[in-house]
């Protein structure tokens, strides 16, 4: 499959995933992954092995790639940890955001499918190829709420073929369990909010005041068993609650995003993260519950509030891999007001089964 060509933020020259410089201009593209980088040996500082293990005491090494945040603005932060019982951070996050708090943002976030190879970097490339695509498309200047809306829904699914072909750019040929991973993604543009998706990461809006809201509906087996009345406690912890119906990859069987956008009237949170926060915390008002407590009386900046969330769930268990990104919305006015959304799919399509329970799965 031939990557699909992506403009460069700097001068909008033609680029493809996996290039490290514009070819017009020269600019950097995005810094590479950082998942071959690795800090001296936590227990003897001693030298690292291609293996990850210490040439001195074999103590396994501390990876750059197991736990990053990014904050390209201060209203605007993301967290991205391995969690405990993971020995690799498949999970992904990449964030953009002007200076000026509540004006634009994007935040993605992908989570690598464990029973498939190479994830963890393909991951990565994808977060940041759609991160790098939505932050030179803005739909501002289009004269009804409504175009808008469609602008920024052809956008993310314009990403979502991006990172799509990042994965793939980013698997070896030939391998039995090709790399894949989730996505979803949301842009705030001022008053404007709208998320896409493939898989089961999620985006939430978690207004200070009124109704919390889960915005996205999972690709997944559990969704379909929801769909279909079964609890949503009862679905979330089933033999296949992490079989997912789609995903990006080689084998996808469809990576158009589904789309939901809102209109951001009043203050909150927008919220993004991988199943291994919703794992311990799924409906919207336990996790806007959450997110008050975490966030104090007088109120966390965006950074400290997903470090918080990233340990509390490590606190749980830390069953998988944990992605948090959020953006603070303060503004005085009305309560949010629902624009079209897209229904639950229940297809009967392919599923994509972990090795367990405690990740995205692939069958």
């Amino acid at each position: 499959m031939t990557a699909r060509a992506l403009s460069c933020p700097t001068c909008s020259g033609i680029v493809t995933p996996g290039e490290r410089f514009c070819e017009a201009c020269g600019a950097e593209l995005a810094p590479p992954p950082p998942v071959e980088e690795a800090l001296p040996c936590p227990s003897c500082g001693g030298a690292i092995a291609d293996d990850g293990h210490c040439t001195h005491c074999e103590a396994r090494a501390t990876s750059l790639r197991d736990h990053f945040t990014e904050q390209p603005a201060p209203w605007v932060a993301g967290v991205c940890d391995r969690g405990v019982r993971h020995s690799c951070n498949e999970d992904a996050v990449a964030l953009d955001a002007r200076a000026e708090p509540g004006s634009r943002a994007v935040l993605v976030v992908c989570d690598g499918a464990s029973s498939s190879t190479e994830s963890d970097v393909a991951s990565l490339a994808a977060a940041r190829a759609a991160r790098t695509l939505l932050a030179v498309s803005s739909p501002q200047g289009l004269g009804t709420m409504a175009a808008r809306v469609a602008a920024t829904a052809k956008a993310l699914e314009a990403a979502a073929d991006a990172a799509n072909d990042a994965v793939i750019a980013h698997t070896s040929p030939g391998r039995a369990n090709p790399a894949a991973c989730t996505f979803v993604a949301a842009v705030v543009d001022e008053s404007l909010l709208v998320v896409g998706w493939v898989g089961d990461s999620r985006a939430y809006w978690l207004p200070d005041v009124g109704a919390a809201r889960l915005l996205t509906v999972d690709d997944s087996y559990a969704a379909e068993q929801i769909a279909k009345g079964v609890a949503r406690a009862e679905a979330e912890r089933g033999p296949q609650a992490h079989a997912i119906t789609r995903w990006l990859g080689v084998d996808t069987p469809d990576h158009t995003p589904r789309t939901v956008s809102i209109d951001l009237g009043e203050a909150g949170w927008v919220l993004v993260c991988s199943d291994g926060l919703w794992n311990y915390c799924s409906e919207p008002w336990d996790l806007a519950a959450l997110v008050r407590e975490k966030s104090g009386a007088t109120g966390s900046t965006p950074l400290e509030l997903a470090d918080a969330l990233v340990v509390w769930a490590n606190d749980q268990g830390g069953a998988d891999n944990i992605t948090v990104g959020v953006a603070r919305i303060d503004r005085p006015g009305n309560s949010t007001t629902a624009l079209p959304t897209v229904a639950a799919d229940t297809r009967a399509v392919a599923h994509r089964e972990e090795d367990g329970a405690d990740g995205n799965v692939l069958s």
